[in-house]
């Protein structure tokens, strides 16, 4: 049994071993996603236990930075080597960290077992969907692929409930033990059903040169990213140093890539407006999407002074948008057209963008909800739609690296929103700590509040503490909150008009070859 891809026969296998691969795949793609949802409960936990407070975002940067830098050379290691023993590599690293990260007795020490966490997800995150490509005909592909989208949303859904389960009833470190007998079972059906597809070269040459310069671009610029305005200025020398960096790193990457015999990312794809046009897109629905999970919590709970339980409730259909979207789509995309539906996304994306610009104090939670689910469909579609373009835009040797690709844009894409919309609203809680210390209102604040500066201010985002606040602090916290929040709004509205325009230049559907 054969299938055709891009003029090329390749093998395929039976139906049910077909599901087999499939599930444990998805399983795989769950420990992932469940271990960055569940962390959230049970930090403070963790903080109380092991110390280490000023390190506390670190336990996620570290699992982000090494995430994002291992997707890509994961992605081109998936077309030269066998992805069974890839596959049963991450995982393996995945559990080993999580054992360690299980029994670590400081914060040291669970920060550097998050790093190797994020080398055995990113090698996941980019298997799963190489896999979830090689195991289906062209015309199921956007189906298949969808259900990954159903294991975020579940995911979504059960991580921060059962992360405060295990905190609760068990102990903070089961949250990392719980990954070995799921992890298992992972390998253990990847080790006896999944054979290759494509073909592999005979000859392997890894571009190491390309991986060293790579990695040095994306780590420097990330870190730019995560202590520019907060640990120092953007201006400061560190970060512009680290830019420079970044910029440089760059540049010797395009003349490797230009001469090496075998490139990690091949420049030439760049040429390609499938893959140019296509990755770029998922890149600012990303920066977009990302942006609201990140600052409209803020808006809801500092502005409107809802509790974290409606905050939780609104921000859900975000997630829920997202995967139901791309469920939905996966049932009929390859017969609507990929490059319709990427437009449509995109344009409820803007839509529900745009709506949030409506967003007062007086705003209800069912329609936030609203705005978010739509904002998530098009998401969904969006992320979906590029993928498949993205993947359909290369030969099957160079599958992996199309779909890394796509994985990091979006990695890239969320960092960079995150970090561009948090320098927005930053001067604005700035601005709130100098009137309060000019006016001498700083007295007035509840105890603790007001030492040490905007940090501390912080605390003011809790509804108890805005309660017990004299009525003019309150006015002018919600104000300064909503207005730095609507600059963000605005920010990822202009974000997704671009994202829509880029989605009306994808390349038409050639029936025999896809996207080019």
């Amino acid at each position: 049994m054969h299938f055709h891809y891009l003029g090329e026969t390749l093998m395929t296998i039976s139906p049910r071993l077909r599901l087999a691969v499939i599930a444990a795949a998805l399983l795989a793609l769950f420990l992932g996603a469940m271990d960055a949802l569940v962390m959230s409960a049970a930090m403070p936990t963790i903080v109380a236990e092991l110390g280490g407070l000023a390190l506390y975002s670190w336990v996620y940067s570290a699992y982000f930075l090494a995430r994002a830098v291992s997707l890509p050379i994961f992605g081109k290691l998936a077309d030269l080597y066998a992805n069974r023993s890839l596959f049963i590599a991450s995982i393996a690293l995945f559990i080993a960290a999580s054992v360690v990260a299980g029994c670590a007795f400081n914060m040291p020490v669970l920060i550097a077992a998050r790093v190797f966490q994020g080398i055995g997800a990113g090698g996941i995150f980019a298997l799963v969907y190489v896999v979830l490509a090689d195991v289906s005909p062209p015309e199921q592909r956007g189906r298949t692929l969808s259900f990954a989208s159903s294991v975020w949303g579940i995911a979504s859904v059960l991580g921060p409930s059962l992360g405060g389960f295990i905190v609760t009833y068990f102990s903070w470190r089961w949250i990392f033990f719980i990954n070995i007998p799921l992890g298992l079972a992972a390998i253990g059906v990847i080790a006896v059903c999944l054979v290759e597809l494509r073909p592999r070269k005979e000859e392997v040459s890894l571009d190491v040169a390309g991986v060293a310069s790579l990695t040095t671009a994306i780590l420097a610029f990330l870190f730019a990213l995560l202590l520019g305005g907060r640990h120092h200025a953007w201006l400061s020398a560190p970060i512009l140093g680290l830019l420079v960096l970044s910029v440089a790193s760059t540049v010797v990457f395009v003349a490797i890539e230009q001469r090496a015999r075998d490139p990690i990312l091949s420049i030439a794809f760049f040429r390609r407006r499938g893959f140019s046009t296509g990755n770029a897109a998922i890149f600012l629905s990303s920066f977009a999407i990302f942006s609201m999970f990140a600052f409209a919590p803020l808006y809801i709970q500092g502005a409107q002074g809802r509790t974290p339980l409606e905050v939780g409730l609104a921000m859900l259909a975000l997630s829920l948008g997202w995967s139901l979207g791309s469920i939905a789509l996966g049932q009929f995309i390859d017969r609507a057209g990929r490059k319709a539906t990427a437009t449509a996304g995109a344009g409820g994306l803007l839509a529900g963008c745009a709506l949030t610009l409506t967003f007062s104090p007086a705003t209800s939670t069912a329609y936030l909800f609203a705005v978010f689910f739509l904002i998530g469909i098009g998401m969904g579609w969006v992320s979906l739609s590029t993928l498949l373009v993205v993947q359909s835009s290369v030969d099957s040797e160079n599958l992996g690296v199309a779909t890394s690709s796509n994985q990091f844009a979006r990695t890239l894409g969320g960092a960079v929103g995150v970090g561009i919309c948090g320098s927005f609203f930053a001067p604005r809680f700035a601005q709130l700590t100098d009137a309060l210390q000019t006016s001498g209102a700083m007295g007035s604040l509840p105890s603790g509040s007001g030492e040490g500066g905007s940090g501390q201010l912080e605390r003011l985002l809790h509804p108890e503490v805005q309660a017990a606040l004299p009525e003019p602090l309150q006015r002018a916290l919600q104000a300064a909150v909503q207005e730095g929040v609507t600059d963000v709004f605005w920010t990822v509205t202009a974000v997704a008009g671009l994202c829509l325009l880029l989605c009306l230049l994808l390349p038409a559907e050639d029936k025999h070859r896809g996207p080019s």
